[in-house]
């Protein structure tokens, strides 16, 4: 196997524990509350990354402190919307919504040019729409509280994405990660003591939880991810991504018991497609800048 295909291999299992991470979410929201789900979470996390990654850890700069805050607290309001909508939605309808960023970063990018969207991110857009209207939608087009949470974390995440490119420009990409679990850690534990009580995992199933969601969805698919995106494309990892929302529904049915509906077929299938004509149309605009700088270097 190829070093890129040795990479898209990793980021599939990045892809799947991300849609692990959902039934991981619902099993310790049985315990817990959700701040303190979201400390425990991030702070395994950067305490198992850190010690990774302790040489680069302790060369951070003031700028890096800075930007990990801002998207550290992006961090933290997506998992904790995320963990909110769980309690009333379930976690394959979560995986698809929260798949909405795939649709949404290209159209704020749209915004930001000052243009509007392409015909593929525009179609990619009603597809989605419609996934989402069929996923959520219950008699009168009445949405559950949950949909909505996990649809503004998908926000969110939108614009932590969109801050991520321009933040990782000017500062070192792995302690800056890190550092962001830190914070995330660090606001949910002062709002654990703020509002909850915090509590360790009590039962076996919450412990699993706790310590799936800190050492493997998020330690280990952070590094893993750094690692892969340094060996593929762009293109091959927004592809991978798209597959989350399945991996999310799948292990929802395996592990805590959610059936196979017709609404979540249906609904999931458009969103899907929605999702890889986002990326497709990402994929044109490559080849067409490689295709302008060829074209460039030749006459020059």
């Amino acid at each position: 196997m190829s070093i890129q295909g040795k990479a898209n291999l990793l980021m599939v299992i990045v892809t799947m524990f991300w849609g692990l991470s959902y039934t991981f979410m619902v099993m310790g929201l049985e315990t817990l509350a959700v701040y303190n789900v979201v400390a425990l979470r991030c702070i395994i996390a950067f305490v198992v990354a850190g010690i990774i990654f302790y040489k680069r850890m302790i060369k951070v700069d003031v700028k890096t402190f800075k930007y990990a805050a801002i998207q550290g607290l992006l961090l933290f309001i997506v998992f904790a919307l995320s963990l909110f909508g769980l309690e009333s939605t379930s976690a394959s309808n979560a995986g698809f919504i929260l798949s909405l960023t795939v649709v949404l970063v290209p159209i704020f990018s749209s915004f930001i040019e000052k243009k509007l969207p392409s015909r593929a991110v525009s179609f990619a857009i009603v597809c989605t729409m419609i996934g989402i209207t069929v996923l959520t939608a219950h008699g009168s087009f009445t949405f559950q509280k949950g949909d909505i949470l996990v649809a503004i974390a998908a926000l969110c995440y939108s614009i932590y994405l969109l801050l991520n490119s321009s933040f990782t420009r000017n500062v070192e990409s792995i302690s800056y990660g890190i550092y962001q679990l830190g914070f995330a850690g660090l606001y949910a534990l002062i709002l654990t003591f703020l509002f909850e009580t915090p509590t360790l995992p009590n039962t076996s199933s919450s412990w699993i939880a706790i310590i799936g969601l800190g050492v493997i969805c998020s330690a280990f698919c952070f590094v893993g991810q750094t690692v892969a995106q340094q060996y593929t494309s762009a293109t091959h990892t927004g592809l991978i991504f798209s597959l989350e929302p399945i991996f999310a529904a799948m292990f929802a049915m395996m592990f805590i018991g959610e059936g196979l509906t017709l609404k979540l077929i249906i609904g999931g299938s458009f969103i899907l497609i929605g999702n890889l004509f986002a990326q497709l149309e990402h994929l044109h605009v490559l080849r067409f800048l490689r295709k302008h700088q060829h074209e460039k270097a030749i006459h020059e």
